[in-house]
């Protein structure tokens, strides 16, 4: 049975789309993006996530089988902004993965399943107002922020955005020369970011100018560098935004709460928020 068949068989579901991929960008060995034409219907804030996936596989022994041709989803942040023509996604390459190990595999042209609802807490209306951003992150986390970081919104709503990504090895900086231009060419918030967004990338396991986990540098002038204001995380005026491994989202909840920060969400705001979908 062709793709084009079984998305034919599946296609009346009203839980998901099914779109094209436009493009695919691999960035080494087990990171890549890639993007897909998105419905007219489609509508979220810039930080949320959506379910998207791939066709289970069918053999002929499992035909009979009902479940057979329902498609695998999972979770994955949003890495385009709300008014993006194209919805686009930062995934990792797990070999063995019943997604990834395939979802890597995409082309421009193939059929991927997505879902009609997005949410989360990765979203500026769970913070209360405040004067800096502060946006950290591991490995794929950075996704959601690079939604944040490319609508303006964000810059009406705070004075200074910092992205902070951390990972091991500098070929997992993805997007690292669009976070170091500062967002030049991005004819929506070009002229914001190159006066309000600052980027810190650090990595772990290799030489590199910075070299500190994010846990120590929220606690280091360091991480201020770029910012007007205090050399220090102060919850008055500082927001935050975690999203990664959970080692790192707990040991941040833990110096963020130590200094008096609150967590928030979508029905109470606060100083500070992490995905609540990912947090196990």
């Amino acid at each position: 049975m062709s793709n084009r068949n079984l998305a034919a068989r599946i296609a009346p579901n009203a839980a998901y789309h099914i779109e094209r991929v436009n493009w695919v960008r691999h960035w080494n060995e087990h990171l890549f993006s890639f993007a897909l034409t998105r419905p007219p219907s489609l509508r979220f804030r810039s930080g949320e996530f959506v379910m998207l996936g791939l066709p289970t596989m069918i053999s002929s022994q499992m035909e009979s089988n009902k479940d057979s041709g329902r498609p695998l989803l999972r979770a994955y942040s949003i890495a385009s902004p709300a008014y993006a023509d194209e919805v686009e996604f930062l995934s990792i390459k797990v070999p063995q993965g019943p997604l990834t190990s395939r979802l890597q595999q995409i082309r421009p042209g193939d059929e991927v399943y997505l879902a009609r609802k997005t949410t989360g807490t990765l979203v500026t209306d769970a913070l209360t107002p405040g004067k800096r951003l502060f946006l950290l992150a591991t490995g794929t986390g950075l996704a959601p922020f690079l939604s944040i970081i490319r609508d303006p919104d964000v810059y009406d709503r705070f004075a200074q955005v910092v992205v902070v990504h951390s990972v091991r090895r500098v070929s997992d900086l993805a997007y690292r020369d669009e976070l170091t231009g500062l967002l030049a060419g991005d004819p929506l918030v070009q002229d914001q970011a190159l006066v309000q967004l600052s980027y810190i990338p650090t990595v772990t396991r290799e030489p590199f100018p910075t070299q500190k986990r994010i846990t120590a540098l929220m606690q280091e002038p360091e991480m201020f560098r770029t910012t007007a204001g205090e050399k220090r995380l102060n919850p008055s005026h500082d927001r935050v935004m975690l999203c990664g491994s959970m080692h790192m989202i707990r040991d941040c909840q833990t110096i963020l709460e130590r200094l008096g920060f609150q967590e928030g969400s979508n029905a109470k705001p606060g100083d500070y928020v992490i995905e609540k979908a990912f947090a196990g």
